[in-house]
């Protein structure tokens, strides 16, 4: 793979098939390596690049003040307006609020049939309702379906008081977690996503927070296409229309105050395939609806996406230098995936690109060179090729050997 383009054929998993190059690497001592290249380069005009190469159709008009489609498995982002622009999110809040509260389950410091009890304040905050009532004492899985489900602003706050003692210390948390998950254009002050000027995201870090979710918690993110939620015998439908709309869609929530118009973050899966939309800013529930519509609509039809090579298996094995083994397995940490216009796969092509000398020692992880894609002539994308195993300094006769041989 190193040092030429492979065809499609062998962008498919097993990823080991590539080892096929391995006979023709290093034939000669003296071949210098490719330069490295910056590492992390995001994808280079992957909406506008991609269109071209594919000659598909221009991103549908839309009515959102701001909006997003992203692939899910690659983090292509297929169509924007306005993505990086701060917006009120009004109750997208609750994305993040979840994400809070499904963290604390996970780490063991909350459970579901744990009780919170109701504050007045939980019980006065206004808007959409839960109806829990003040004094009570309410399981944590209702308020978080309360939350999900009836987009409840009381159940919200109640868990945020629950889980950090104020809403405010658990906004903390959510800006906390907002910067590890890189939103680096959101601040959030509230729980459910009341109107405040220091409360604001974007359809892009929205965008993030939505697939942290699906990525981090997928048993927590089925509650999100529950069709309604009942307590204190009063029954509420869940205000995504879309669930019942359209079988593939799945999640996520709704957001709507005067200031922030009609929101609504989308994720669908279609043949194994998943998109997430982000609307925001519409003037009327059904614009967002036609808006996240005719953004899935847009992205399934268009464009598709292939596993190009699982994550944790050796694309190619390198020479490393001075180590205690003279191989080292190189390829991606994760699963990657490239999306392309659709009927272009015939047109891609990888290489891997390695740093022009790799020492030891090095640990699983260390960025060691790039996978680098191209769709016909164009470059479309660029991931980093991580060591495979931990390879420590070799002895002082290996050492010694190697670098007679790198003399020459």
């Amino acid at each position: 793979m190193q040092g030429r383009w492979v065809p499609p054929a062998t962008l498919q998993p097993p990823a080991r098939s590539m080892t096929m190059f391995q006979k023709a690497r290093f034939a000669c001592l003296t071949a210098v390596l490719p330069v490295l290249m910056p590492v992390l380069i995001a994808l280079l005009g992957a909406t506008g690049a991609a269109a071209q190469a594919g000659g598909i159709p221009e991103p549908p008009t839309l009515h959102a003040r701001g909006y997003l489609l992203l692939d899910y498995d690659s983090g292509t982002m297929l169509a924007e307006k306005a993505a990086n622009q701060p917006m009120e999110p009004a109750s997208l809040t609750k994305i993040m609020t979840a994400y809070v509260v499904f963290r604390e389950l996970d780490e063991g410091n909350l459970s579901l049939d744990a009780e919170a009890s109701i504050s007045e304040k939980a019980w006065r905050t206004g808007g959409s309702k839960t109806f829990v009532e003040v004094g009570t004492r309410v399981a944590i899985e209702d308020l978080i379906l309360g939350m999900i489900v009836q987009s409840g602003n009381d159940a919200s706050v109640a868990l945020a008081e629950h889980i950090a003692g104020t809403e405010e210390a658990f906004a903390e948390l959510m800006n906390d977690h907002a910067r590890r998950l890189g939103m680096a254009n959101s601040h959030f002050v509230n729980a459910p996503g009341l109107p405040d000027p220091e409360h604001y995201t974007t359809p892009r870090d929205i965008a993030k927070a939505a697939a942290a979710i699906i990525r981090e918690f997928p048993d927590y993110y089925a509650w999100y296409s529950q069709p309604d939620f009942t307590y204190n015998g009063i029954k509420q439908s869940n205000r995504n229309r879309l669930l019942t709309l359209d079988p593939s869609v799945d999640g996520i929530k709704t957001g709507h105050t005067k200031a922030a118009g009609y929101c609504l973050v989308t994720s669908a899966k279609r043949d194994g395939r998943r998109l997430i939309a982000v609307v925001m800013g519409t003037d009327s529930d059904s614009e967002r609806v036609a808006d996240s519509q005719a953004l899935l609509s847009y992205g399934f039809s268009f464009f598709e996406t292939h596993l190009a090579f699982p994550g944790g298996k050796p694309v190619e094995d390198l020479r490393i230098w001075g180590g205690d083994m003279s191989r080292l397995p190189v390829g991606p940490a994760r699963d990657l995936y490239v999306t392309i216009p659709r009927g272009q796969y015939g047109k891609l092509a990888a290489q891997l690109e390695p740093v022009v000398d790799i020492t030891a020692p090095v640990a699983w992880g260390d960025v060691v060179g790039e996978i680098v894609f191209k769709l016909g002539d164009a470059e479309i994308r660029r991931e980093p090729a991580v060591a495979l195993e931990d390879v420590a300094r070799g002895n002082i006769l290996r050492r010694s050997w190697d670098s007679v041989v790198r003399l020459f």
